[in-house]
C-alpha cells in the first residue's frame, strides 16, 4: 500500500508537534542521566541515541552540502538549481549549529561522505543534463524522508535538550524542502513519487 507523501509528513508533523512538548524527554532517560533540575536533563547529554542522532545528521547535512554544490553548478532546470542553492545555504546553517552542539558533548562528527551518500554523488557524476536533475531530486526526496524521520526521533527519544531543540528547529525546514523535493520531482517527470507508508512506520533508523 502507498500513502500520498504529504499524508505522511502530516503524520511526522502530528507525532513531532506533542513531543515539542516533552523536550527533555524525562520517561526515556536513564537511571544515570544528569539533571539540571528534577525532570530536567542536563545539557549535552553524552548517550547512544544523541550519539547517534548527531553523527547520522552530520553525516546527511555533509551530503547535502556537497551534493548541493555539485547541482548548483551542474543542474539544467531552474527550479533544480534552485533548489541546491537553498540546500547548500540551510544545510550549511544547520551544520554549524549541529557541529557546536556535538563539539560540547565531545561527539566526533564524519568530516567526509558515507559509503552511501558517496555512491549517490558517483552515479550523478556519471549524469547531465535533465537526468541528472531527476536523479539528484528523486535522491533529495529520499534524504530528507529519512532526515525527517530522524528528526522526529530525536525530539521524541533525545536526552540533550540542546539537540531537541536544534532538531525541533530543523524540522519544519526539512518537511519544506522535502514538499518542494516532491513539487520540483513532478514538474521534471510528470509525476511525483508515491512513498511507502511502512518507510515512516520504523521506530528509528538504524546505524549503517
Amino acid at each position: 500500500m502507498y500513502r500520498n507523501p504529504i499524508a505522511v509528513l502530516t503524520t511526522i508533523m502530528l507525532l513531532s508537534s506533542t513531543a515539542f512538548a516533552q523536550i527533555g524527554n524525562p520517561a526515556g532517560m536513564g537511571a544515570d542521566t544528569k539533571m539540571s533540575k528534577p525532570g530536567v536533563p542536563a545539557p549535552h547529554q553524552t548517550n547512544n541515541q544523541d550519539r547517534l542522532f548527531a553523527q547520522l545528521a552530520a553525516a546527511g547535512g555533509l551530503a547535502e552540502v556537497e551534493l548541493g554544490r555539485m547541482a548548483s553548478s551542474r543542474a539544467k532546470a531552474d527550479a533544480a538549481k534552485q533548489f541546491a542553492e537553498m540546500m547548500v545555504r540551510d544545510h550549511t546553517e544547520a551544520n554549524a549549529k549541529l557541529k557546536e552542539l556535538a563539539e560540547a558533548a565531545k561527539i566526533p562528527l564524519p568530516e567526509t561522505l558515507d559509503a552511501d551518500h558517496q555512491v549517490v554523488r558517483d552515479q550523478l557524476d556519471k549524469l547531465s543534463g535533465t537526468p541528472f536533475d531527476i536523479a539528484y531530486i528523486k535522491a533529495q526526496i529520499v534524504d530528507h524522508q529519512k532526515t525527517a524521520q530522524l528528526l522526529a526521533w530525536e525530539i521524541s527519544l533525545g536526552e540533550d535538550a540542546e539537540m531537541q531543540r536544534l532538531a525541533a528547529s530543523m524540522l519544519p525546514i526539512v518537511l519544506d524542502h522535502l514538499r518542494r523535493a516532491q513539487e520540483i520531482n513532478a514538474e521534471l517527470t510528470g509525476a511525483a513519487i508515491r512513498l511507502p507508508a511502512q518507510a515512516m512506520a520504523a521506530s528509528g533508523p538504524k546505524p549503517q
